[in-house]
C-alpha cells in the first residue's frame, strides 16, 4: 500500500509542478490588444515647398550642407504626406521654448489617446499601468503626470516615465510592461512612444555628423496591452533584447548616438560610425534567443567546417542561419542603407533559404 501512495503522491507531484509552470508561462505574456499612430492635421504637412523654404530660411548653409540635406531628405523616402512641428513650420525653429514643446507632445499624445480609447472602448479608469517614453525631452512635472490628470485615472495607475533611451526605447517600455505583469494580473498597460522633435532641430553647418532634420525618428505610437487577453489580441510579445554600452565597449565599440553641442553651442544629434557594426552584433545576441537549437547547431558545426576548409564563402557549403527555421518576418529599422546592409551581414543569412532578408526596408531609404 505504502509504495502505491508513494507513487500517486510523486505524480500528483509532478501534475502540480507542470500546471504550475504552464500557469506561470500564460500569466507572463503579453499580448497587444489596439495600437494607435498619430496623424498629424493638414496645417504641419511637411511639402517639398516647405522642406525647401526651411532649409533655405537656415543662413548658416553654405551649398555643400544644402547638397548633403538634399540627398538625406531624397534618400530618407519622407514624401509629400510628411509632417513636422509647428514651431519648425512657422520659422522659429532657431528659437523654440518650453511651452513649443508641450504643445507638440500634447497635440501628439492626447490626439492618439483619445482615438485608443474610442477604438477600444476602455475607459481611462480601467488603466493599471501606464508608461512614457520621449528620450530628448523631461519636463516637470512629467508626462505621464499630464496623462493620468488628462484623462482622470486611478490613484493607484502605475506611471512610469522613460527618457534618454534612443530608439530602443519601444522595446525598453514594452519590455518594462511584460515585468511588471508578473506581479500585477490580468491588468491593463498603455505603452505611449514618440519624440520631441521641435526643441531638437540643429541649426549650425557640422551636419555630416548631427542630423539637421531629424528624420528617422518616430512620432507617435500608443499600444494597449493586456496580460490575458489571447483571443482577441493583435501580437505576443515572445521576447525583448537590448544590448547596454558597456556590452559594445567591452567590444571595441563606441557608443553610437550621443546629443551634443558644437562649438557654437548648437545642440545635435550625433550618429558615430560604429553604429551599423552595433547594429549587427546586438542582432546576433538575439537570434540565439529565437531560432532553434537544431538550427544554432548546424551553423556552428558547418561554420567550424568552413574554417578547416579554408573556404571563403559560407554559402559554398551553406553555412549561413536559416531565419525560417525561427522567423517569419526580419524588420531592421530603416535608419539607412549602411545599417539595413550591415545587420544582413550580422546574420550570416543563408541565402538559399530566405533570399531577401532586408529587402523589404531597401526601398524605404533608396
Amino acid at each position: 500500500m505504502e509504495p502505491i501512495m508513494m507513487i500517486f503522491c510523486l505524480l500528483f507531484f509532478i501534475i502540480f509542478c507542470l500546471r504550475k509552470l504552464v500557469f506561470q508561462k500564460r500569466e507572463a505574456c503579453c499580448y497587444m490588444m489596439a495600437y494607435e499612430c498619430y496623424e498629424a492635421p493638414e496645417d504641419r504637412k511637411l511639402d517639398t515647398d516647405t522642406c525647401a523654404r526651411i532649409v533655405l530660411g537656415n543662413k548658416n548653409l553654405g551649398l555643400q550642407e544644402h547638397k548633403f540635406l538634399l540627398k538625406t531628405i531624397v534618400s530618407s523616402g519622407i514624401g509629400e504626406e510628411t509632417y513636422g512641428p509647428r514651431n519648425v513650420i512657422s520659422g522659429q525653429e532657431d528659437s523654440p521654448t518650453l511651452k513649443d514643446s508641450i504643445s507638440e507632445l500634447d497635440d501628439l499624445i492626447f490626439d492618439t489617446l483619445d482615438k485608443l480609447f474610442a477604438k477600444t472602448g476602455i475607459s481611462p479608469s480601467e488603466i493599471d499601468i501606464l508608461v512614457v517614453n520621449v528620450s530628448l525631452f523631461s519636463p516637470a512635472p512629467s508626462l505621464t503626470a499630464r496623462v493620468v490628470n488628462r484623462y482622470k485615472m486611478r490613484s493607484n495607475v502605475k506611471p512610469f516615465n522613460l527618457s534618454g533611451m534612443g530608439c530602443s526605447a519601444s522595446i525598453v517600455a514594452i519590455d518594462l510592461v511584460q515585468h511588471l505583469f508578473k506581479s500585477y494580473k490580468n491588468a491593463f498597460a498603455i505603452v505611449v512612444s514618440t519624440e520631441s522633435l521641435g526643441s531638437n532641430w540643429y541649426q549650425d553647418r557640422k551636419i555630416h555628423d548631427a542630423l539637421k532634420l531629424p528624420l528617422p525618428f518616430r512620432r507617435l505610437l500608443n499600444a494597449l496591452h493586456k496580460q490575458q487577453c489571447f483571443k482577441t489580441s493583435s501580437y505576443l510579445q515572445i521576447e525583448a533584447c537590448r544590448a547596454y554600452a558597456s556590452w559594445l565597449k567591452r567590444r571595441g565599440l563606441r557608443i553610437c548616438c550621443i546629443q551634443v553641442a558644437d562649438d557654437l553651442g548648437y545642440k545635435g544629434f550625433l550618429l558615430a560610425k560604429s553604429l551599423k557594426i552595433s547594429a549587427a552584433k546586438v542582432l546576433r545576441v538575439l537570434l540565439p534567443k529565437i531560432l532553434p537549437l537544431s538550427e544554432q547547431f548546424r551553423y556552428v558545426y558547418v561554420s567550424r567546417q568552413q574554417n578547416k576548409t579554408k573556404r571563403n564563402s559560407f554559402q559554398e557549403m551553406g553555412a549561413g542561419l536559416n531565419l525560417k527555421t525561427g522567423v517569419d518576418h526580419l524588420c531592421v529599422h530603416p535608419g539607412g542603407r549602411a545599417i539595413i546592409d550591415e545587420a544582413g551581414k550580422g546574420v550570416s543569412v543563408q541565402h538559399e533559404t530566405c533570399p531577401w532578408p532586408t529587402e523589404a526596408q531597401k526601398p524605404v531609404v533608396s
